[in-house]
């Protein structure tokens, strides 16, 4: 597996990822809304990762940076394709997140996971990740949501 910094052409086939994902259409994604925020997230130079198996999309991070939160890095997204879950795509797409999001200059990453899915709850618990609270009806209003957070020492 290798691990990039997606680009332009890599936007097919993180739009075809992220609509044939059972989680992502209850945030009632489509494929013109996932391609317009992708390309947006490159214009605007957020770090998207993508995770290639033998020239296949695998999964994908999308990291913002920013100076904000003590210097937090948000989690906006951690996927990985139907059938290659439980296999090391979504831990090693997350390593190399927090990896570089440390060498930006970062202290934390937070991320927001769907309260109901106790399997991300879990995947982030197991990698570090402290529960903060709870945000019921943040992202939609029928979908409650769980911030999570992982600090490094500083420098």
């Amino acid at each position: 597996m290798r691990i990039a910094r997606a680009t332009r052409p890599d936007v097919a086939g993180l739009v075809l990822l992220m609509t044939r994902s059972p989680l992502l259409r209850r945030y009632g994604v489509t494929s013109r809304g996932a391609r317009a925020t992708l390309l947006e997230g490159l214009r605007e130079r957020d770090l998207l990762l993508i995770a290639l198996e033998r020239g296949e999309t695998a999964g994908f991070a999308w990291v913002i940076t920013t100076r904000a939160l003590d210097r937090a890095a948000y989690l906006r997204l951690l996927l990985v394709a139907e059938g290659k879950q439980s296999r090391g795509v979504g831990a090693a797409l997350l390593r190399e997140a927090e990896r570089r999001a440390r060498a930006s200059g970062c202290r934390h990453l937070v991320l927001l996971v769907t309260a109901a899915n106790r399997r991300a709850r879990d995947f982030y618990a197991r990698h570090g990740y402290r529960h903060a609270g709870n945000l019921p009806g943040f992202v939609r209003p029928a979908i409650g949501e769980s911030l999570y957070v992982k600090s490094w020492p500083s420098r």
